[in-house]
C-alpha cells in the first residue's frame, strides 16, 4: 500500500494543528495563534501541505485548447462575447500567497537550522510557482513577499511590472534550488525537491522567453521597461537549468523496450516513481482517493473530452514521413487516418482493435461517439479495467499524475537552444531524438528539418506561421514533439500563448471526417459501427446512429468534418485575450490597478 500522498494531508488535518501539551494548554484549539506554532519540521510540513492541493492541479484533462474541447466549452476557448470582465474572482486570489509569505515570516521561530533553511526553500518554491500563474493570467502584478497588515499603503499599490515580478521569481527558484533536498523519500515523487525546483525554473524561463519574443511590440507586453532584460536572458536561464537537470538529475525515461505499449503504461501505472516523474500527485487506492480520468475517457456523462483532428494531424507516419504529406490526408476516414502513425497517437487516442473491459464485458470502444463530440476516444491516462476499484470505471482511477516529468525537461532544453540559434543535432539527440527512440521514431534530423519546414506547420490555417529564421524548421518540429508527446497534460494552451499562437483556435476546432451519408466499418471486420442518415432512418446494425444537422453536425452540411461546437461561434482577440482582466470589485477598492488593455469594465480611472 502507498503511503497518504502528502497534498491530502492538508484536506484532513487543520494547518494550524498542534500536538505539544504545552501549546494545548497555552492556547485553545480553536484560537491558535502564530506564537505556538512554525517551531519544527512537523509543524512546518503540515502548515505548507496546503500549498500542494492549493497550487498543483489534481484533474486530468482539465484545459481545453485548440488539440482538446469538452461538452461545455470553457470561455477561454470560446471568447468573444464569453468572456467578459468579472465583478471578483476570475484568478485575482491571493490568500495561498498570503499563507506561502506567513511561513516565511515565522520561520525564525523554527530553532532547527537546517529545517528553517529547507522549508524557506520549498516556500520560495511555491511563490514562484504562485507568480507564474499570475504572470500567464494578468500579465503585471502586484509583487508581495510578506504578510501584509491591514494598514499598509502596498495594499493599494499599482501593479509592478512583469519585468520585476520575473526578477524576484528567479531570486526564489533560485533558492530553492540551492535549499531544497536532492534525495526522493524511499522514490516517492510527491514533494517537492531541488530537481523539481530546477524544472520550474526552466518552464517558466521558457515561457517568459518566448512570450517576449513572439509578443514583441505588442499591447500584451505594455508595460515592459526600456531596461528589461532581453528574451534571450530568459532562454538562456531556461536552456542551463533545464540542461543541469538532465545532466545531473537522478531521472531517465520509462523504458521497457517495447514503443508500443512503454509511453502508454507510463500514465496508467498506478505507483509513480522517480525514473521520468519529476514530481507527481499522488493518488491512491488503500485510501480511496482517486480521479476520473477513466470516466471521463469511457463514459459519455463525463463531459466527454474530444481530441480534435488539428490534434491527429499533428502526428508522424511511423516512419517519420509527413502524414500531410500523404495524398488525400485532408480527407482520410477514421481507419485510414490513424493508420501507420506514430505509435504515441494509438497510446493517446483508442484506434480500430482497441479493447477495454467494462465490467464483464469486452466492448470495442476505439471509437465511442457517445462519449466524444469529435469521434477521437482518449486512451491516455485511462487505466486497466483489472485494476480499478471492483471494475467501477467512474471516479475510482487512482494511478499518479503528472506535475512535472523528463520529457518536458528535454523539450524546454531543445527548444530554447533553438530559439536562441545554439541548438545542434547533438542537443536533438541528447533530448528530443530520447524521446522520438522510446516511441520507435525515426530521429529529428536538424538540417534536413531547416531546409524543408513542413507546410502543415507553416500554414495559416493549419500552423504556426509566425516563425521565422534559419532554426524555422526544427522550432516547428519541436512544436509538434510538444503537442505529441505532452498531449493532456494541461501545458497546451499556456504554450498558445507564448507563442503568441491564440488565434488557431478560430481555425476550425473539427473532429473527423465523413464523405456523406452511409455506413461506416472503421475496424474493417464486416460489420458496420456508425451509420449517418438524413431523413428516415435506415435500418442498420451500426453501433452509432446518427442523424446529419440533428444528432451530428458536419462541416459542409451533409459531409465533412465533425463540428464539436457547431451551436458556438469561437472567437480570439489578440489584443485583449492574451491577458485576463481585472475584476471589477479590485479595481474599485484599488484605484492604482490598472485594467488589461482592451477589457471594458466600465471604470473611468
Amino acid at each position: 500500500m502507498k503511503k497518504l500522498f502528502y497534498f491530502i494531508i492538508s484536506l484532513l488535518l487543520v494547518p494550524f494543528a498542534v500536538s505539544c501539551e504545552k501549546a494545548l494548554n497555552k492556547f485553545p484549539l480553536d484560537d491558535i495563534s502564530e506564537e505556538s506554532y512554525f517551531e519544527n519540521a512537523t509543524q512546518l510540513q503540515l502548515f505548507t501541505n496546503s500549498f500542494y492541493s492549493s497550487l498543483l492541479s489534481t484533474s486530468p484533462y482539465d484545459e481545453e485548447s485548440d488539440v482538446l474541447v469538452a461538452n461545455n466549452p470553457s470561455s477561454l476557448v470560446l471568447n468573444g462575447s464569453f468572456r467578459t470582465v468579472p465583478p471578483s474572482g476570475g484568478g485575482w486570489s491571493w490568500g495561498t500567497l498570503r499563507k506561502i509569505n506567513t511561513c516565511l515570516g515565522n520561520l525564525y521561530r523554527c530553532k532547527d537550522e537546517a529545517v528553517r533553511a529547507e522549508y524557506s526553500a520549498l516556500c520560495k518554491f511555491f511563490r514562484a510557482w504562485f507568480y507564474f500563474e499570475k504572470i500567464r493570467r494578468f500579465g503585471d502584478v502586484p509583487w508581495i513577499d510578506h504578510e501584509f497588515a491591514s494598514h499598509e499603503e502596498q495594499l493599494y499599490a499599482p501593479r509592478d511590472s512583469r519585468e520585476l515580478v520575473m526578477s524576484h521569481m528567479i531570486e526564489d527558484i533560485d533558492e530553492a534550488i540551492a535549499g531544497l533536498p536532492a534525495a526522493y523519500n524511499n522514490g516517492y515523487v510527491f514533494r517537492v525537491t531541488k530537481w523539481a525546483a530546477l524544472a520550474l525554473k526552466a518552464r517558466f524561463c521558457l515561457f517568459e522567453g518566448t512570450f517576449r519574443k513572439y509578443h514583441e511590440g505588442k499591447v500584451t507586453l505594455w508595460t515592459l521597461p526600456a531596461d528589461a532584460q532581453p528574451y534571450t536572458y530568459y532562454l538562456q536561464l531556461a536552456a542551463d537549468a533545464a540542461e543541469e537537470l538532465m545532466v545531473f538529475g537522478p531521472h531517465s525515461l520509462y523504458i521497457t523496450g517495447n514503443p508500443h505499449y512503454d509511453y502508454q503504461n507510463l500514465f496508467s501505472q498506478y505507483e509513480a516513481t522517480n525514473n521520468e516523474y519529476i514530481l507527481a500527485i499522488d493518488f491512491d487506492y488503500g485510501f480511496q482517493i482517486y480521479h476520473d480520468a477513466t470516466g471521463a475517457a469511457l463514459l459519455p456523462v463525463c463531459g466527454r473530452i474530444s481530441p480534435t483532428k488539428g490534434f491527429i494531424d499533428h502526428y508522424l507516419m511511423a516512419d517519420g514521413s509527413r502524414f500531410s504529406s500523404v495524398s488525400g490526408w485532408s480527407t482520410k476516414t477514421f481507419a485510414d487516418q490513424v493508420s501507420g502513425r506514430d505509435p504515441r497517437l494509438h497510446q493517446t487516442i483508442r484506434i480500430p482493435g482497441y479493447l477495454y473491459l467494462v465490467l464483464t464485458t469486452n466492448r470495442a470502444m476505439y471509437c465511442d461517439m457517445d462519449c466524444t463530440l469529435t469521434g477521437y476516444s482518449i486512451n491516455k491516462f485511462v487505466m486497466r479495467a483489472d485494476n480499478l476499484v471492483m471494475g467501477n470505471v467512474r471516479g475510482s482511477s487512482y494511478n499518479d499524475l503528472p506535475v512535472i516529468r523528463l520529457a518536458e525537461v528535454y523539450l524546454i532544453f531543445a527548444e530554447a537552444k533553438a530559439e536562441l540559434g545554439t541548438l545542434t543535432q547533438t542537443d536533438l539527440d541528447r533530448s528530443v531524438n530520447l524521446l522520438r527512440a522510446r516511441a520507435g521514431m525515426p530521429n529529428l534530423n536538424m538540417a534536413a528539418a531547416n531546409a524543408n519546414p513542413d507546410p502543415y506547420l507553416t500554414s495559416e490555417s493549419t500552423g504556426y506561421p509566425n516563425v521565422s529564421g534559419a532554426n524555422k524548421g526544427v522550432i516547428l518540429e519541436i512544436r509538434r514533439e510538444r503537442t505529441v508527446e505532452l498531449a493532456l497534460e494541461g501545458l497546451r494552451y499556456p504554450d498558445l500563448l507564448r507563442w503568441a499562437a491564440g488565434e488557431r483556435l478560430t481555425k476550425g476546432l473539427y473532429g473527423m471526417y465523413f464523405p456523406g451519408s452511409g455506413e461506416y466499418d472503421w475496424d474493417a471486420d464486416g460489420n458496420p459501427d456508425i451509420c449517418l442518415y438524413t431523413g428516415a432512418k435506415p435500418a442498420t446494425t451500426a453501433t452509432f446512429v446518427y442523424k446529419i444537422g440533428s444528432d451530428i453536425y458536419l462541416s459542409g452540411g451533409t459531409k465533412g468534418y465533425v463540428l464539436p461546437l457547431h451551436s458556438y461561434t469561437v472567437s480570439f482577440d489578440p489584443d485583449r485575450d492574451y491577458l485576463h482582466p481585472i475584476p471589477t470589485k479590485e479595481r474599485v477598492l484599488n484605484h492604482s490597478l490598472l485594467q488589461n488593455p482592451n477589457w471594458n469594465d466600465g471604470l473611468d480611472f
